[in-house]
């Protein structure tokens, strides 16, 4: 079986209805399966997949996954997988057409791919906010890297919701760190980063644009409050992964006071505070990073 599609899911039953209906509409031609790794739903998911399954002929298996956490479910489905490439697709998330096509293509042009990331289109319950700086456009899970099929160079990365790996890069190294990526309701992260950082040692990662998802974005996350909240997971995120914590521990403590001290100078410039406030947020997430490893 040349492909395996992957969705982790938790209490989200009818967006899980919504990919797996995508699925069932792509144009790829041979044979491959669909594995929902329910992790601890307490919802109706069970019954949306087993109801999915009697709509098509594409195998979808329902596998339930008691511990929680991104990453262990993540882990669960290429341990469940027995397609030759994996293919991870946000329960929030729905498919183009040609996404398994395009994401199998290329991997079979060239043996040394050993991660593709997708274009991530946003799906906005309601607009876009104005106030949304470029540079964090990427938190909530935008991708557009490029126009054509280019290999990613580093630090460039792909993104949960639309990312795939060859299944052989498992036998030769771990799969998802456990103690990253989120667990309940909190936002840690960085556990492609982390795999991705490691498969690049051995393997090439690329990125097309022709494989497309698009990924919603709830109402409740369209505020700066959210924003900041995920901001500051993402600096715990980078201390937990990262190998120098004492580095960036010095760093942090030297950072926050100076950007304290930007946000009273650019007081009545309120992009300049947000953007200021925000490195305050993503420091003081790296601090407490760094001290939550040492507890």
């Amino acid at each position: 079986m040349k492909a395996t599609v992957a969705i982790c899911t938790h209490n989200r039953a009818a967006d899980v209805e919504e990919a797996l209906l995508s699925l069932m509409r792509q144009d790829f031609a041979e044979p491959f399966e669909v594995i929902v790794v329910d992790n601890r739903s307490t919802d109706h998911t069970k019954q949306v997949v087993q109801d999915a399954g009697r709509l098509t002929t594409i195998p979808i298996v329902y596998v339930y996954e008691e511990r929680l956490g991104l990453s262990v479910a993540r882990n669960r489905a290429i341990r469940e997988a027995r397609g030759d490439y994996i293919l991870f697709l946000d329960d929030d998330a729905v498919a183009c057409e040609g996404w398994i096509s395009g994401i199998v293509s290329l991997f079979e042009s060239d043996p040394r791919i050993g991660c593709i990331g997708g274009k991530i289109e946003p799906a906005w319950e309601g607009e876009e906010p104005n106030w949304l700086l470029p540079e964090n456009r990427t938190l909530y899970t935008i991708l557009d890297y490029a126009d054509e099929i280019v290999e990613m160079q580093k630090p460039a990365m792909p993104f949960g919701a639309n990312v795939s790996f060859r299944m052989s890069v498992f036998d030769a190294m771990k799969p998802f760190r456990e103690d990253l990526g989120r667990v309940g309701s909190n936002l840690l992260s960085s556990e492609e980063t982390e795999l991705i950082d490691r498969i690049r040692a051995s393997y090439t990662v690329y990125y097309t644009p022709y494989a497309w998802v698009r990924h919603k974005i709830p109402r409740s996350r369209i505020s700066r409050k959210w924003l900041l909240r995920r901001i500051y997971w993402q600096g715990v995120s980078k201390a937990v992964s990262s190998e120098r914590k004492a580095g960036l521990f010095l760093k942090s403590l030297l950072k926050v006071p100076v950007f304290a001290l930007l946000s009273v100078v650019f007081f009545f410039d309120r992009r300049r505070i947000f953007r200021n406030v925000s490195k305050i947020i993503y420091n003081n997430g790296l601090i407490n990073g760094v001290l939550r490893t040492y507890n």
